[in-house]
């Protein structure tokens, strides 16, 4: 497996902070690149990404040693296919998509299993676009890896040693089971966010009054509501049976809540939130980000307020 030429179908914040960083590790590393708008193009050239200052046909793509898929999952699974045809036989394609089931069950349709290794890069920005990629947006991040049954050993380690090259944590996972844990710990808490955000608009005031004090806590919990629709959209779609399962269970978790704070007996439920939180570290590596100090000022006012009940 080798990186020598490269190629990005999509290269928007998570591709274009990957090729950053690709360049600094390598400079002499091929990369070429197509995406949906010749801006995206024009940006990655003019930023010395890419060696390539037009929107490709994918036939370009015939000699990579590696290709990222970087569009949205369902155009991801479209490009597969496409490429299924024009491809070597000993490249690699990978995606950076946030669910995994339905491309790998394209994969093994398409008999392409020896080729493609799944990827998720766990992180992100509200922000988005090519301009608003970073080389240090992957560092400390964890980077799942989620191989077929005819991904070889060999391919596998190399495209492992590739992503501690980019600062990530890989972890390599079933896609399945990172197709639940990722409905859990990010596409549940988005829906979440996005049922906030669309409470507020409809309940305050003319003035606006909510919007206005609306503080750093509020901010922290809803700022990921601004992520990209189009790509949300696609990511609800992609892994809907989890997700709906999820918000069931979270629905009759917050009833559950409700009905104890209406009981008033909210009190002799902190010591197991508490316990609950102390279960979630951070990874020992990763940074102390003003993100997690939010989140742990928030679970402290949390407390404080469950046990003012």
């Amino acid at each position: 497996m080798h990186f020598d030429k490269v190629g990005f179908i999509g290269l928007g914040l998570i591709g274009g902070s990957i090729a950053r960083k690709m360049k600094e590790n390598n400079p002499k590393v091929s990369i070429i690149a197509t995406a949906g708008h010749q801006k995206t193009v024009d940006d990655a050239f003019g930023l010395g990404l890419i060696d390539n200052n037009e929107l490709l046909e994918l036939n370009y793509f015939k000699d990579c040693d590696v290709i990222f898929l970087c569009a949205p999952v369902n155009k991801n699974i479209e490009y597969l296919t496409q490429l299924k045809d024009i491809i070597k036989d000993d490249c690699i394609i990978t995606d950076v998509g946030s669910t995994k089931t339905q491309i790998h069950e394209k994969v093994i349709e398409l008999g392409l299993e020896r080729n493609f290794i799944g990827g998720h890069p766990m992180t992100g920005s509200e922000k988005k676009g090519i301009l608003n990629s970073d080389k240090q947006l992957l560092e400390n991040a964890y980077y799942i890896i989620t191989p077929t049954t005819a991904t070889t050993e060999e391919n596998l380690n190399n495209f492992r040693q590739f992503v501690l090259s980019l600062g990530s944590i890989a972890l390599i996972l079933d896609y399945r089971e990172h197709d639940h844990a990722t409905a859990a710990i990010s596409h549940l808490p988005h829906m979440i966010a996005y049922s906030l955000v669309n409470l507020i608009e409809h309940i305050d005031s003319e003035k606006e009054t909510m919007k206005t004090i609306a503080a750093g806590g509020f901010r922290d919990v809803t700022r990921i509501a601004a992520s990209s629709p189009v790509m949300w959209e696609n990511i609800c779609e992609s892994n809907k049976t989890q997700l709906l399962s999820l918000m069931d269970q979270y629905e009759a978790n917050f009833h559950k809540l409700r009905e104890i704070l209406k009981r008033c007996s909210i009190i002799s439920r902190t010591q197991r939130i508490t316990g609950i939180h102390s279960h979630c570290p951070v990874p020992k590596s990763a940074r102390i980000s003003t993100r997690y100090l939010s989140i742990l000022l928030m679970r402290q006012a949390a407390l404080q307020c469950l046990q003012a009940f």
